[in-house]
């Protein structure tokens, strides 16, 4: 049998639930080490049939033996779906969002739709098909890369949906905008007011006091459960319009509460980017939903608006899996990509960044250090690489200034926040620079200026995880490729870290690493799209 790599939580959790089961099959029990393995990876299910040869078995009778288990009888803790074998709870999860979202999408919301032309004229020809779709269903899912109008169909689509209740007689609809962290729903709530800020004063006043939160608190934490939510099924969520930002980083239980606290005459809008990488945890519920409604009830948009040429053509050649392609543009370079194979010139690169941005610390221009942080993110695959590049760029800054860097607290710092405090209004993700000042040092994050102290949950960010960037935009970014047996290194990892970048992209790896990555996809097993379809 081939090595599994399994974790000692893998077997321990077998072991008990055969036990308490009765049950001594050890085929059985290599059935539940893999399926609790599999949801470590994201995976919500086992395909047993595909398994059955790698280690070993013959697939019908290990299905047989799992269907025949006690651990598939009444109380199930295991469940069969054709081929596939769930732990009950996210059989359930995934059953539930299937017969929610069919039942959604079914919905014909009531009344005339509004005049979509007046808004989406000729240029706006993807959006306004987009907003016919979201008129004439409860669910929409949109889908779209960076740059390809995202935003602006959702603000748009807003007004008209505020215009047909004013003309319908009835008030404006309650409308909630809500991401899957604090940073994104900020980003949210600032993209989406961008856009709004950009429409007649008519649609403008309808749309006044739009805030976007979090989906936990959303949906209403409770202190006794991280699992379950203040609103549900038995106490649906007030709003007429739902907007749900980066769907992609929506684990399926997360989806599942959201979906069953929805009333069943709201309209939810389902937006993001199906090719970027997925959620943290169990599933890969955007991507089924694109897979199984199928093009006919999924709006798309396809053109990038933000890029420039070249790395739109990297992106695309990389979302497509074409590693060719991908090289092409890579190997020709340009003014917006650069391809470096390995990492030894990268102190020509951050060196001269950290300095810049030093140097503002050090003189206390807040302002300057700021935008000087903007310009240029290091994206690494693997938190020890984002370690050793912090360590590595820390020793370039005392070589080049003199100044030893003893302390966890310098000038020139810079600090990605990594928890969500709602009392300093900081959230996971929100980026800022330690600077000096007559008082001492305070760190910089936006317009808030706090002194270290106050900051318990932040980590150096001279470099950063591509999972960290998801969601976030930055002039410029240096992506460096883990090696080619890394299992983090795949199409969705390096499609999200060459689209981050807005102005230049480089790109830190060799042939075989970049090929590496566009031909492996990170395939995650569910069965969400084929029930969909069913």
């Amino acid at each position: 049998m081939p090595d599994l790599d399994f974790e000692p939580a893998d077997i321990q959790v077998a072991q008990r639930l055969t036990a308490l089961a009765g049950e001594t099959s050890e085929d059985v029990a290599l059935a539940v080490r893999l399926v609790v393995r599999a949801l470590r990876g994201g995976s919500v299910c086992v395909d047993l049939r595909a398994t059955a040869p790698e280690v070993g078995l013959q697939a019908d009778e290990w299905l047989a033996a799992l269907a025949a288990s006690p651990l598939a009888q009444t109380p199930p803790v295991l469940r069969l779906l054709g081929d596939l074998l769930y732990l009950d709870r996210y059989w359930r999860e995934e059953q539930q969002v299937c017969a929610d979202a069919l039942a959604l999408v079914g919905t014909v919301p009531p009344g005339q739709a509004p005049d979509v032309l007046r808004l989406f004229d000729d240029d706006y020809a993807e959006q306004r098909a987009a907003a016919n779709m979201a008129l004439s269903q409860g669910l929409t899912v949109l889908t779209g890369g960076p740059g390809t109008g995202k935003t602006t169909t959702v603000a748009r689509l807003l007004a008209l949906l505020a215009e047909q209740a004013a003309l319908a007689g009835r008030p404006s609809p309650r409308i909630a905008l809500a991401a899957p962290t604090g940073k994104a729903a900020a980003r949210l709530q600032e993209a989406v007011q961008a856009a709004v800020d950009a429409l007649d004063a008519p649609d403008r006043s309808r749309l006044t006091g739009l805030r976007a939160t979090t989906l936990h608190r959303l949906l209403g934490s409770r202190p006794d459960t991280s699992s379950r939510f203040r609103h549900h099924r038995g106490n649906r969520l007030p709003h007429d319009v739902i907007v749900v930002d980066e769907t992609s980083m929506v684990s399926l239980t997360m989806m599942a509460r959201l979906l069953e606290a929805v009333r069943p005459d709201t309209r939810l809008l389902l937006v993001g980017d199906p090719d970027q990488l997925a959620s943290v945890e169990a599933g890969a519920v955007l991507a089924d939903l694109v897979q199984g409604l199928g093009a006919s009830r999924v709006a798309s948009l396809t053109t990038s608006h933000r890029f420039g040429a070249d790395i739109g053509e990297l992106a695309a050649a990389v979302r497509d899996g074409d590693a060719d392609a991908a090289l092409a543009v890579l190997a020709a370079g340009g003014e917006h990509i650069e391809w470096l194979p390995s990492a030894q010139s990268l102190r020509d690169v951050l060196l001269p960044h950290a300095l810049r941005l030093w140097e503002a610390c050090t003189l206390g221009d807040a302002g300057t250090a700021l935008r000087t942080l903007a310009e240029h993110r290091l994206l690494c695959a693997h938190r020890r690489e984002v370690a050793h590049w912090n360590r590595q760029v820390e020793r370039w800054l005392t070589e080049a200034t003199g100044e030893p860097l003893w302390s966890t607290w310098y000038a020139g710092r810079p600090v990605l926040v990594t928890a969500n405090d709602y009392g300093l209004k900081l959230y996971n993700g929100d980026t800022g620079v330690t600077v000096a000042s007559p008082g001492g040092l305070r760190v910089a994050l936006g317009t808030t200026s706090l002194t270290p102290g106050r900051l318990a949950e932040v980590d150096t960010m001279h470099a950063m995880t591509i999972h960290k960037s998801q969601g976030s935009q930055t002039a410029e970014v240096t992506v460096v490729l883990p090696p080619e047996d890394s299992r983090l290194l795949t199409r969705e990892l390096f499609y999200t870290a060459v689209t981050r970048a807005q102005h230049r992209v480089r790109v830190v790896g060799s042939e075989a690493e970049v090929r590496a990555a566009i031909d492996r996809q990170a395939v995650r097993a569910t069965g969400l799209g084929l029930r969909l379809q069913n």
